[in-house]
């Protein structure tokens, strides 16, 4: 990890809702969802990229991975918005020690 300011789900959220919303919006879930997965794509062939020898990542797949993990997290902030969900208050799933059980294998 590095030693740059934290920032938060929420603004994170609130930051693409800012810049991104009308259009967002107005593609609607379905087109939003198919944006999303290609990210999904993209990052899932960046990890796979990153694995496949038995050495560390370049900088360049280590930044292309960074990325990928940006892009999945700005589309799904975005499938939140216009869906009306509160990242923040769902992922309190994994922060209540209340809900927090088990692990899967």
């Amino acid at each position: 990890m590095t030693d740059k300011p934290a920032v938060t789900v929420a603004q994170v959220q609130q930051l693409i809702r800012e810049r991104y919303f009308e259009s967002d919006n107005d593609r609607g879930s379905g087109g939003t969802f198919l944006y999303f997965m290609e990210e999904v794509g993209e990052l899932a062939t960046a990890i796979a990229n990153n694995n496949r020898r038995r050495s560390p990542p370049t900088d360049e797949e280590r930044e292309n991975m960074v990325e990928e993990f940006a892009d999945v997290i700005a589309w799904l902030c975005t499938l939140a918005n216009i869906n009306g969900v509160d990242l923040s208050e769902a992922l309190v799933k994994y922060t209540d020690p209340s809900r927090v059980e088990g692990v899967k294998d």
